[in-house]
């Protein structure tokens, strides 16, 4: 990895023992977690965490599980660092409140379908075969759904109407 450039005689310090100037020594344990082309990353861990803290974790975890360790540590500074007060809590929370949302619409969306198929069977015994358009029927759900085309990720999605409107008949 990293750590064989160091002993080839290229004495480039770790991210760590730059940010905390000192000489970076063959057994540093945090060379092999922050190279030192990532220096924001260690700077995180420190400014969250703290250098001797770190050190100390790193330190008790057997080698093959110190990978592992420093990805959460990363990512759980980056988050703290992103929003001092909740880190990683408050992402996990906005992705259930996402989650509770999509399966509101999914909800709904199956509930219109359900009372799409009850219309379509009503008109085939009585006016003979006319396909009802979701956006036609005065249905409570299909309002709610047009009132919630907001996506809720900064994604624009494109849905071929033909195709679903085929999907849609075909059960």
């Amino acid at each position: 990895m990293k750590e064989s450039a160091r002993k080839q005689g290229a004495p480039s310090p770790c991210a760590a023992c730059k940010l905390l100037r000192r000489r970076c020594a063959q057994d540093c344990v945090f060379a092999p977690y922050f190279p030192a082309d990532e220096p924001q990353k260690f700077a995180n861990v420190h400014k969250v965490f703290g250098a001797s803290n770190v050190n100390k974790m790193l330190q008790e975890l057997p080698v093959h599980q110190r990978g592992d360790a420093v990805s959460s540590m990363v990512y759980e500074a980056n988050a703290r660092v992103r929003d001092p007060v909740y880190g990683c809590v408050g992402a996990i929370s906005s992705l259930q409140q996402q989650i509770d949302a999509l399966q509101t619409q999914l909800a709904l969306a199956q509930a219109e379908v359900v009372h799409l198929r009850v219309r379509q069977t009503g008109s085939f015994s009585n006016h003979g075969v006319h396909p009802v358009s979701p956006s036609s029927s005065g249905s409570p759900s299909s309002r709610l759904m047009a009132s919630h085309a907001k996506p809720i990720f900064d994604i624009d999605m494109v849905v071929d109407q033909a195709s679903l409107g085929e999907s849609m008949w075909s059960c």
